[in-house]
């Protein structure tokens, strides 16, 4: 009988969404981007490592892996208000054409532009008045999920690094790891506050199953 899956498990997967005419706007798998038209250059696409439950993925598809079973797939039909979210109304601002003219922009209907660190794409340019829509694109639509779960993940060096990976956004290269007597040392390009590292250190002990979990920064010598 296949191993289902748990809460907090961590597990590789692939996955493909779509919207339900069958568009595909995200996915893991190189060839089902380049069949899609959404592949370029600098995306890799790869199969990822998540934790179940700490929304490393979009929480409807992470909801749904639980009791789920390693090595099937699945496919999995998230609604608006699990996936990208209901359209709002109050979401639709009224930006200055002044604002555009200080960054030397002319505004068009499609054009994407970030405000204050929130993205939106404008929607109707009309006098001297620009609305723009800061909804995600896909506010508001049901969408499908092709899942693959391709193991479960055990190695408690794998599972430390995967995590740092996405959360931290650091690339594995950068990340050295290493578990004994399920005690870990981790060594890591940059100096985090020590108020955050003792944070995430009980967060990973928690995850991971582990007594203690100790961080450092590399060195500039091992850096080379």
């Amino acid at each position: 009988m296949a191993e289902k899956i748990r809460l907090h498990d961590f597990i590789e997967i692939d996955y493909t969404g779509k919207l339900t005419d069958g568009t595909v706007f995200d996915t893991t798998v190189e060839a089902v981007a380049k069949n899609s038209g959404i592949a370029t250059e600098k995306t890799k696409f790869s199969s990822m490592v998540i934790c179940v439950g700490e929304r490393q993925v979009l929480a409807g598809l992470d909801d749904s892996l639980e009791e789920k079973e390693v090595g099937n797939k699945y496919e999995i039909n998230i609604s608006p208000e699990n996936a990208f979210g209901k359209r709002d109304v109050k979401k639709m601002k009224i930006v200055p054409m002044s604002t555009f003219k200080e960054h030397k922009v002319q505004p068009h209907p499609g054009l994407q532009i970030d405000v204050d660190g929130e993205r939106g794409i404008v929607s109707r340019v009309a006098g001297g008045r620009v609305i723009v829509n800061f909804n995600n694109p896909l506010a508001g639509r049901e969408v499908v999920y092709e899942v693959e779960i391709k193991r479960k993940v055990t190695d408690k060096a794998e599972m430390l690094s995967t995590f740092l990976n996405s959360t931290l956004r650091i690339p594995f290269s950068q990340i050295q790891v290493s578990v004994d007597d399920d005690i870990a040392s981790i060594k890591m390009p940059i100096q985090l506050p020590e108020q955050f590292t003792s944070e995430l250190g009980k967060k990973l002990t928690e995850l991971v199953k582990l007594k203690e979990v100790k961080f450092s920064t590399i060195a500039k010598e091992e850096k080379k």
